[in-house]
């Protein structure tokens, strides 16, 4: 096997690594590569539209009310930070390596075969849980619209059925699969109608901004940092944080500390920029464009949260704040209930492209390993109209579907949390090995203050994945376990770096 440069034929072969030129010759592949269609527009469109879902009309009153007051704007602002840090190691990544996979593509350049398997089992793990939660909570909106208008499901078609314990949620299934349909269709179409969504979305969002202005209250913002209140009831047991079980440690109420637990609450609400980077493959000018749309969504994202904790703390007394749905209750408060329900349906509206955005990561991350051998290699073939991983996109929408049809999980949803958290670890570490390892490599976007902004990216990140329950990093070992053991039966032996397969020879200067 002749190795392109960066390749690594390594002894320990599960530490082997795919050189960037080799992940990029095998895109032109007119079987196995996607078609460039998409624009800068189109990837900040996919971050916002990620981002932004029900979080952002819940999360914002609810951590002001438990934890940190009118000071949860602060709290955004220092979770937009951090992920800021990992945005910029992967605006890194995206650019030198425009290929499908975002942080699994990234390992498999930088830390080696073994490693990449481990963050791509974990990321579809990740999508899949993260569109089966969010399209579960989709289906609530839009059964309590019916309600509202006199159109029912029966129960045994809306979830589990507290008689029976059975039941089957239809209209979370039909969600799924209805987007799978689009993403298979093409990815310029599914720009078009995330596009549409994402503006009805930010409208509302932007509507409630300005209404909500008019009745804010001075007097609700004092004190701006309530006084410290001790430590928060974050459970017991496995239930209880990581770092709880290790140190002693407990996460404080208010105050300054206060501060920060919430930042470390409030973080989660951003989870979903990074999918942005799988969509490299399909953009038109990576290189310029994959680092604005990174960064231009999660500006954007930062800046409607903070506006957005500002309006509904200074509406109403965080005191008096409801945790199920703060703001919407916040303008009924104010006899506004027009807004409440403008936001319940800016809030379904949301979901949808949240929910087609996972799958779309989701499919090209399996599209990836599939093309790389570590999955069978059928699931890599393109349609032959539409340019789309079809069959990994049925596949995965197909499993999806009866996820969210048969299951609530949201116990497990967690597990979304630590494994976007890992993610962001492996692709800060990446950016510091191909730093050494390929120094040669043309990088049109460079992350700045390295080694050190990686570092610290690295350190945020394990700080908020030690606040996680312990129980959640017992379900997300057991599933790691799993990938390793198959990567071992089978991702090992199949593997086309192991099996020295060149790429295919019209590809070859």
């Amino acid at each position: 096997m002749s190795v392109a440069p960066g390749g690594s034929k390594n002894p320990r072969q599960w530490l082997r690594t795919k050189s960037v030129e080799e992940s990029i010759l095998d895109t032109d592949d007119p079987e196995r590569g996607l078609k460039r269609s998409l624009s800068a527009l189109d990837l900040t469109v996919f971050g916002v539209g990620v981002v932004i879902g029900t979080g952002i009309f819940v999360l914002t009153g609810q951590v002001a009310k438990t934890t940190a007051g009118p000071s949860v704007a602060i709290a955004f602002a220092i979770a937009g930070g951090v992920c800021a840090l990992a945005a910029l190691c992967y605006a890194e990544f995206a650019s030198t390596v425009p290929v499908a996979g975002s942080a699994y593509t990234f390992a498999y350049a930088s830390l080696g075969e073994l490693p990449a398997w481990i963050i791509g089992w974990d990321l579809v793990l990740e999508l899949a849980l993260g569109c089966a939660v969010v399209a579960v909570g989709w289906s609530g909106y839009v059964r309590s619209l019916l309600d509202s208008v006199g159109w029912g499901l029966p129960q045994w078609l809306s979830g589990t059925s507290e008689e029976t314990g059975f039941g089957f949620d239809l209209l979370a299934c039909l969600l799924v699969l209805a987007l799978t349909a689009v993403l298979v269709a093409g990815m310029k179409l599914s720009a078009r109608v995330t596009t549409t969504v994402v503006a009805i979305k930010v409208g509302v969002v932007l509507l409630v901004i300005i209404a909500g202005a008019f009745f804010v209250t001075g007097d609700n913002y004092d004190p701006f940092i309530p006084p410290a209140q001790g430590a928060t009831d974050s459970g017991a047991g496995w239930a209880a944080p990581l770092i709880q079980l290790i140190s002693g440690y407990q996460p404080t109420s208010f105050g300054v500390m206060g501060i920060f637990t919430a930042a470390a609450v409030v973080f989660f609400a951003f989870i979903g920029f990074d999918v942005v980077a799988t969509a490299a493959e399909e953009t038109r000018d990576p290189q310029r464009d994959m680092p604005r749309g990174i960064l231009g969504s999660l500006v954007i994202c930062t800046v409607l949260y903070v506006a957005v904790s500002v309006v509904v703390t200074g509406m109403r007394k965080y005191t008096e704040l409801t945790v199920d749905a703060p703001l919407a209750d916040a303008f009924k408060a104010v006899d506004q209930p027009f807004w409440a329900g403008l936001i319940s349906f800016g809030a379904a509206v949301g979901l949808t492209t949240v929910c087609m955005i996972l799958l779309l990561g989701q499919s090209r991350v399996f599209f990836a390993m599939s093309r790389d051998g570590l999955l069978p290699r059928l699931f890599s073939r393109v349609h032959p109209r539409f340019d789309t991983p079809y069959r990994s996109t049925v596949l995965l929408g197909v499993v999806v579907a009866v996820i969210a049809g048969f299951t609530s999980i949201s116990e497990l949803a967690e597990l979304v949390n630590v494994g976007t958290l890992f993610a962001f670890v492996v692709v800060a570490l990446g950016v510091l090995v191909l730093r050494r390892t390929r120094p040669d490599l043309p990088r049109a976007f460079r992350t700045p203050l390295v080694p050190v902004l990686p570092l610290v990216s690295v350190a945020a990140s394990l700080w908020l994945m030690l606040n996680l329950p312990a129980e959640t990093w017992a379900r997300f070992g057991v599933w790691m376990a799993l990938g390793v053991v198959l990567y071992a039966v089978y991702g090992r032996k199949r593997s086309r770096l192991r099996r020295g397969e060149e790429p295919p020879e019209h590809h070859v200067p």
